[in-house]
């Protein structure tokens, strides 16, 4: 006779419920619904896989952003030293990892060890599409000065499944990016 939490998970997949996968789960769909790219088994959590922070750091260059328009960025490096991220500054990173999703929808999460020593890794942007494939623009925000290093296990991804038909994501603002994408929302407006 199934465990009563068994028989809960075979009802939830019985209906259409909304899961997310486990670390095991993760780890048998690399190289078909999931590549992660470089790939570490010691990253690989109970129902997440955490992420490394680029050496790279993006800053506007104004103060007033618009919407309406390409915004000036200055492109920063982390040395081996580290970085300290100022309160009260928006600092664009990325993951070191180029990511591919299929079939599910990716989602990513400062990791806890991050958030309390009260650095943001992600404003709003932690919702993924399904067929996304490329680096993880981070929106890092701090609320006191933390010094931050290239290579650090920053954020962690996680893989609901979805539900009923879809179409992938096909966008041409961030699909395929090779670097850290500031917004393009201006090309809404076009």
């Amino acid at each position: 006779m199934p465990s009563m939490a068994v028989a809960s998970l075979s009802a939830s997949c019985a209906f259409g419920g909304d899961m997310i996968l486990s670390g095991i789960e993760i780890k048998k769909r690399l190289g078909k619904d999931i590549k992660i790219e470089p790939y570490d088994e010691k990253f690989l959590n109970p129902n997440s896989y955490n992420l490394t922070l680029h050496d790279e750091l993006l800053v506007y260059k104004e103060s007033l952003l618009d919407m309406k328009k390409p915004n000036e960025t200055q492109l920063l490096k982390i040395p081996e030293s580290g970085f300290v991220i100022e309160p009260g500054r928006l600092y664009l990173g990325r993951t070191r990892e180029l990511t591919e999703t299929h079939n599910l929808v990716p989602m990513l999460e400062g990791r806890s060890s991050v958030g309390r020593l009260g650095l943001f890794v992600h404003i709003t942007a932690g919702f993924g599409d399904i067929g996304f494939r490329g680096f993880w623009t981070l929106e890092i925000s701090s609320i006191q000065p933390v010094r931050i290093y290239p290579g650090v296990q920053i954020c962690q991804i996680f893989y609901h499944t979805v539900e009923g038909e879809y179409t992938e994501y096909k966008s041409g603002k961030y699909q395929g990016n090779t670097g850290i994408q500031p917004s393009l929302i201006y090309k809404d407006f076009e």
